[in-house]
């Protein structure tokens, strides 16, 4: 097999499987990321993949498809700057907190959000950051 040594990643954009891609922008609008772009196969027609931007971040969306959802949904692992103001924003918004916000023993806290589509967002900031 070819080595892969001395490859550079340039980029990792996680994929999530929805229900809705419309619904998923509404929801990731909640905690402040904009929609990126969305793709129909045709004009007119709902689209069936898309992304979400927060920053120089990016989740893409894809309509029942790549991974699972439910119990079998992905967690992603969000670094932010204040673990307890996307808290608080969540509350405002109505979005589910699974967990948090909590100092862990690994020395990170963190809050646990989860999308309509069964995805846990686990934001979090490394302890004694500011």
């Amino acid at each position: 097999f070819p080595t892969l040594r001395g490859m550079k990643a340039e980029l990792v954009v996680p994929v999530l499987n929805v229900s809705s891609i419309e619904a998923s922008f509404a929801w990731f609008a909640k905690l402040g990321w904009r929609q990126g772009f969305a793709w129909d196969p045709e004009p007119g027609a709902a689209p069936v993949f898309g992304s979400v931007l927060c920053d120089d971040c990016e989740i893409f969306l894809c309509l029942d498809g790549q991974g699972g959802r439910g119990e079998h949904g992905a967690w992603l692992s969000i670094w932010v700057d204040d673990v307890d103001a996307v808290h608080e924003l969540c509350l405002r918004e109505g979005i589910e907190v699974t967990h948090g916000p909590a100092d862990e023993v690994w020395h990170v806290r963190e809050v646990h959000v989860r999308h309509p589509d069964g995805h846990v967002l686990r934001f979090s900031r490394a302890l004694g950051l500011g």
